[in-house]
């Protein structure tokens, strides 16, 4: 059942499903969208600071909004960006289990659209041990109960 935004409260906390990460999708996503060494490379990420293969944070930040549409809140009408503040707290790294816990941290209705409103949530993107390796803060336009 969608969620308007009527239908959220402060603090609601939502925890999605998993998705583990791979090498190959590691190197797939990297080869596309942000081919840098480490990236595509085990031994050259070998030789850098990360020590070894890891994701683009642009992947992780992929792979948790399709965590978030296919398991986070189901909001009306869809997740409408509006925008999103993100930190990459570690790296991603081929085995890893990722998950999204989540928090309604704001909400304001539109004086201007009173059909609308703005939901802040905090999204931390966890690993298998509990890591927090992508912090976000985002922005979505909700629409109101009709």
């Amino acid at each position: 059942m969608p969620l308007y935004f009527d239908d959220l409260t402060l603090g609601q906390r939502f925890v999605t499903g998993t998705v583990t990460v791979s090498a190959e999708a590691i190197r797939a996503f990297a080869s596309q969208f942000d081919p840098q060494p480490f990236h595509l490379d085990e031994q050259a990420g070998r030789e850098t600071l990360f020590g070894g293969l890891v994701a683009s944070g642009w992947h992780t930040a992929a792979l948790s909004m399709r965590l978030l549409v296919e398991g986070g809140l189901p909001l009306a009408g869809g997740a409408i960006g509006l925008g999103v503040d993100i930190e990459w707290r570690m790296p991603v790294r081929p085995g890893d289990v990722l998950h999204v816990e989540g928090e309604v941290i704001e909400l304001i209705p539109s004086r201007s659209r009173p059909t609308r409103g703005k939901l802040v949530t905090r999204n931390a993107t966890l690993n298998e041990r509990g890591q927090v390796v992508q912090l976000a803060v985002t922005r979505m336009l909700v629409p109101r109960r009709p």
